[in-house]
């Protein structure tokens, strides 16, 4: 255990991608089995435990010390983990470290009755940064700064001969933790796994961001393809040897929560397209999808309220065959035959969008599906010759996002963050000016935002915030906000909707701080007539 803590201690504290690589790759190669493929599967969040919540953790610290100076303490802290790691009154005599995989087998096994015993028994034993990473393992909220495929990455090249980590990403979802077979192979002790598994996933093709002012001047127009980046999300629909599956980009399968859209698979084959809420052939907003997402289950109001169904984009296999070794313009010819022999008012087709000239796909980007950018982000840019390749190879495929929405906003309200930001106030809620009832110029919340800043600007806006306090909530702070006095925000998203949950009644996609505006007067940003009327467009009225 004291291996993965000091892992976990310095990944949390290094910023660099290549630092976080090294530190998880030499992890790999010096840890024996099975404590290195535990791990492995906590940081690619594989690894969960039913019996293992919060509330326990709380209960057991409770038990230890001064219930109220627990939350003062963790008010100020920001993050369970850490607070408990730091507060807890261990007793002389405790027993030894254990080992990350003694706590994996016997959380796996434990009843909720059991769980408090084990949690005080190790937490006695372990070390502040032994503690801290128990914690952070057991509710499996990590966050470290590392995505599970620069994790599987570390796999890939811990060998004597790295290899590509799309191959391991092939075979990830036929194998099984600890993951013994996988380093035997990779380490040339042993054969490769077979992944022909029915039912995988396959690593997904991403596009690069296109630079105007450089990219265009070298790609011809007549190499590449182009189609709309629809706002949903990126899924992979699977039907092969009886197994019918929905996966994320990233490989999460959410078959469970779309079950309309997994009954709908009929041909056997691969799709990778974007699962949207679509009526009537028609796709909603984003924020429809959003009432059907991270659900465990669904009940038939939402299944008939919110359909959902996915936009096909390629085609990764037909029956037996794979087809990513074919062009792109096989592929796609392919497809447009399999999504008209599935027949499926819950499949359809994204169309290509004939162009001849730069300009002319710049005049289209302008022009989103019947006048409504909300419903697709921007572009989709794809050389006709191109292999499916997993990752996000340079050249073949490109994304040419719209430009985003910009409004100045005013700081209201300011809560401390998680993590490394737990000493900082981070989370920002900021509003625009409308009237009250009395015909008084009032600020209203219109969104909330957490990046978009540097390290630098979070120090200066959090003794902003501290200085300007008004009143405290907990955790979060009333910041002044006048005319003449307050912290004016240039915030910048992706696109707006209706909301009857927030008093504004709308709501912001993607909101990101995009400039602090130190030299504006509070009382020049904008109007929350300004984000209606910009709804009212998006609306088409």
């Amino acid at each position: 255990m004291r291996a993965f803590a000091e892992l976990l201690d310095r990944l949390s504290l290094t910023a660099s991608r290549n630092a976080k690589l090294t530190l998880v790759r030499d992890y790999l190669r010096q840890t024996p089995d099975p404590d290195r493929g535990w791990a492995l599967a906590a940081l690619t969040g594989d690894l969960s435990f039913d019996a293992a919540k919060p509330a326990f953790i709380r209960k057991a610290v409770e038990e230890r010390m001064d219930a109220q100076l627990f939350w003062w303490s963790y008010d100020y802290v920001g993050d369970l983990a850490e607070t408990v790691a730091l507060v807890w009154p261990a007793r002389p005599g405790a027993n030894r470290e254990p080992e990350l995989s003694e706590v994996v087998d016997a959380l796996r096994g434990a009843s909720r009755a059991e769980v408090q015993r084990l949690i005080e028994g190790w937490l006695d034993a372990l070390s502040p940064t032994g503690r801290w990473a128990l914690l952070k393992l057991m509710t499996g909220g990590l966050r470290v700064g590392l995505t599970a495929r620069l994790a599987k990455r570390a796999a890939a090249e811990m060998g004597p001969e790295p290899v590509p980590v799309a191959e391991v990403e092939e075979l990830w979802h036929a194998l099984h933790a600890p993951y013994e077979d996988l380093f035997a192979w990779l380490e040339g002790r042993g054969e490769r796994p077979s992944s022909e598994n029915p039912g995988r996933f396959r690593p997904a093709m991403l596009a690069q961001a296109i630079d105007e002012a450089v990219d265009f001047a070298k790609l011809d127009p007549a190499d590449y393809a182009a189609e709309w980046k629809w706002d949903g999300i990126r899924v992979q629909a699977v039907n092969e040897g009886g197994m019918r599956r929905l996966y994320t980009r990233t490989g999460d399968d959410i078959s469970k929560t779309f079950p309309d859209v997994v009954n709908a698979l009929q041909a056997e084959g691969v799709i990778d397209g974007e699962l949207l809420v679509m009526r009537d052939g028609q796709v909603a907003s984003f924020a429809d999808l959003q009432q059907r997402l991270n659900r465990k289950s669904v009940d038939a109001k939402l299944l008939a309220g919110f359909p959902a169904g996915v936009r096909a984009y390629d085609l990764l296999a037909e029956g037996a065959e794979d087809t990513r070794v074919l062009p792109f313009a096989e592929r796609r010819r392919r497809l447009e035959a399999f999504v008209a022999k599935e027949a499926s008012p819950r499949i359809d087709l994204s169309p290509m969008q004939p162009f001849e000239s730069w300009p002319d796909l710049a005049a289209l980007r302008a022009d989103p599906p019947a006048g409504d950018p909300q419903i697709a982000e921007g572009l989709m840019l794809k050389r006709w010759d191109s292999i499916y390749e997993a990752g996000r190879p340079k050249g073949p495929w490109f994304k040419w996002k719209r430009d985003p929405f910009l409004i100045d906003a005013v700081l209201m309200y300011a809560q401390r963050g998680h993590g490394k930001r737990s000493s900082f106030y981070s989370d920002y809620t900021f509003g625009t000016w409308t009237l009250d009832e009395a015909g008084a110029r009032v600020l209203t919340p219109v969104g909330k935002a957490y990046f978009g800043f540097t390290d630098e600007e979070l120090k200066q806006i959090d003794k902003y915030v501290r200085d300007n306090t008004i009143e405290r909530f907990g955790p979060v702070r009333s910041v002044r906000a006048e005319p003449h006095h307050g912290l004016v925000f240039e915030v910048a998203f992706e696109g707006l909707q209706r909301s009857t949950r927030h008093k504004s009644g709308v709501a912001m996609r993607f909101p990101r701080i995009n400039r602090i505006r130190w030299d504006k007067p509070p009382g020049e940003a904008d109007e929350l007539a300004t984000l209606e009327a910009m709804l009212a467009r998006m609306e088409g009225r």
